[in-house]
């Protein structure tokens, strides 16, 4: 067997650890949750929350791959024969992402090439869901062809950069498209800062309003949105920090990670808002009445927005869609590279049949999102496994290695070794004190409103979709991405994972 594959250089490592990490959510979810818990004055608890939270969770998955020199399984079985369950829970939840990940790229290729003639029309939303051909909730349907074909086209992409390995697919891949990516988004934002109307776009997103920091809500929305996008606590980290070198500078490298993911955020916001003001001025509304976030911003505002634009509105509607694939696509690889690493590791397989089994299977399964019911799947499916499976896991995770186990002072130790910034007291106090507490409180706060929603017909469930619908498309999904895990957790390692052990002394 090989052996473990590395980075080329450390500028690749952090290329692909940051396009990991600036995926769709920073573009469509960042600005609007700013605006509405703010403004300006949002990025204090946001501040708080990545320097508390986000970055050292970041490196304590960065010192994990680092120190155990294998995938989130083989880390965790590393760690103690015990918690091998939840290095696959993270693998399992980063499977299902991946298949209704993917969907939402092929929704962009096929909006990147109606943007030339505008074919969406004036009625943007009709079309988006005309284009989708939905389907009512908890019915399959046939193909959609203008969804099939591009998502065919997505795996293609994927497959092949995995296909290629570390250095020469994902390292390669990571090299382009991320320069591309802020190339692209910076002609977006320069262009939609010249729009009339922009900046009382702007002056509305960073207008703080102080006291919405004195509520918790806040807080929690801050610590929830820099939680969902690193790409931490579901395997990614762990995983791409193993092919990192023995001599690899761990905490600096976070920190590049962590402050380059939400410099891309804040200028997602800055371009989304003066497009909104934009579309605002046109509309003759104040901006918090075009305020949208998710699918319904993406593929419904900003085809309407870019229907307005006096000019060349076409290219720009292909930068903005061209945008949201190079962002999706390095977040993809990055997901769908946990299960390769995880099937490699443990079934002693090579890593072509790990990308052509895992790879293939994710790939089937994302077909479901293709039919014309698979939009409300789509929307289940993400509900609840974030929710229930990474806020969760990361819970689990954090408790299980600093409380159980008690490695923090071990793994501060390993990072020290090899890193400038040296770990002190601060960062086991986040991660034992701090993190635990908002992600608890995060889970029990969603677990008993949904919980409630299910089984209360006068509540309504999430989205207002069925029962049945939410327990077999929500519910078993989240649930299951455990199950599952904790099954193969239980299957006999074909070669015993203690054999090649990372030693410490060979970092010094």
């Amino acid at each position: 067997m090989e052996e473990r594959s590395q980075w080329g250089t450390r500028a690749g490592f952090i290329l692909a650890a940051v396009g990991s990490a600036v995926g769709l959510g920073n573009i469509w979810r960042f600005p609007a949750v700013a605006y509405e818990n703010g403004g300006g004055a949002f990025f204090i608890p946001y501040l708080v929350a990545l320097l508390t939270a986000g970055i050292p969770i970041l490196i304590l998955e960065f010192t994990l791959g680092h120190k155990y020199r294998g995938s989130s399984p083989l880390t965790f079985r590393r760690m103690s024969k015990k918690t091998e369950f939840v290095g696959w829970w993270g693998v399992l939840v980063a499977f299902v992402i991946s298949t209704y990940y993917s969907v939402i790229i092929a929704w962009a290729i096929s909006y990147s090439l109606f943007s030339f003639k505008l074919q969406w029309g004036s009625d943007t939303k009709n079309f988006f869901l005309n284009h989708l051909q939905v389907a009512s909730a908890g019915e399959i349907g046939s193909l959609v062809p203008d969804v099939f074909i591009p998502l065919i086209v997505v795996w293609v992409i994927i497959l092949g950069i995995l296909l290629l390995g570390v250095k020469r697919g994902i390292e390669i891949a990571n090299r382009i498209m991320i320069p591309l990516l802020i190339g692209v988004f910076l002609i977006i934002v320069i262009r939609a800062l010249t729009l009339p109307g922009a900046l009382d776009g702007l002056e509305a997103f960073f207008k703080p309003d102080f006291s919405k920091i004195l509520d918790g809500q806040v807080w929690v929305e801050a610590y929830g949105q820099i939680f969902f996008s690193l790409s931490i606590a579901f395997a990614i980290m762990i995983t791409y920090s193993s092919y990192l070198p023995k001599k690899s500078d761990i905490t600096n490298n976070a920190f590049i990670t962590g402050f380059g993911n939400s410099s891309f955020e804040l200028l997602a916001g800055i371009g989304v808002f003066a497009i909104l003001g934009f579309m605002a001025g046109q509309q003759g509304v104040a901006v918090n009445d075009v305020v949208e976030s998710g699918v319904g911003l993406a593929f419904m505002v900003f085809p309407a927005i870019i229907n307005e634009l006096p000019a060349l509105n076409g290219f720009f509607g292909f930068l903005f869609f061209f945008s949201l694939v190079l962002a999706g696509l390095t977040s993809l690889m990055s997901i769908s590279e946990t299960y390769i690493s995880g099937l490699v590791d443990k079934f002693r397989i090579s890593r072509s049949k790990a990308v052509l089994f895992g790879g293939g299977l994710a790939a089937v399964i994302s077909m479901i999102y293709a039919t014309k019911g698979g939009l409300h799947i789509l929307d289940a499916v993400d509900y609840f496994i974030n929710s229930f499976g990474v806020a969760m896991l990361g819970l689990v995770e954090v408790v299980v290695i600093v409380w159980i186990l008690r490695k923090a002072r071990d793994l501060r130790q390993h990072a020290n070794d090899v890193s400038d910034i040296q770990l002190g007291a601060w960062w086991t106090i986040c991660l034992g004190v701090i993190t635990p507490i908002i992600l608890g409180y995060m889970m029990y706060d969603s677990l008993s409103q949904n919980i409630m929603k299910t089984f209360d017909t006068e509540t309504g469930n999430y989205s207002n979709l069925p029962d049945s619908f939410i327990i077999y498309s929500g519910w078993s999904v989240a649930i299951g991405a455990l199950v599952i895990g904790i099954i193969i957790s239980l299957i006999k390692w074909k070669k015993k994972p203690e054999a090649t052990d990372f030693d410490m002394k060979e970092a010094k």
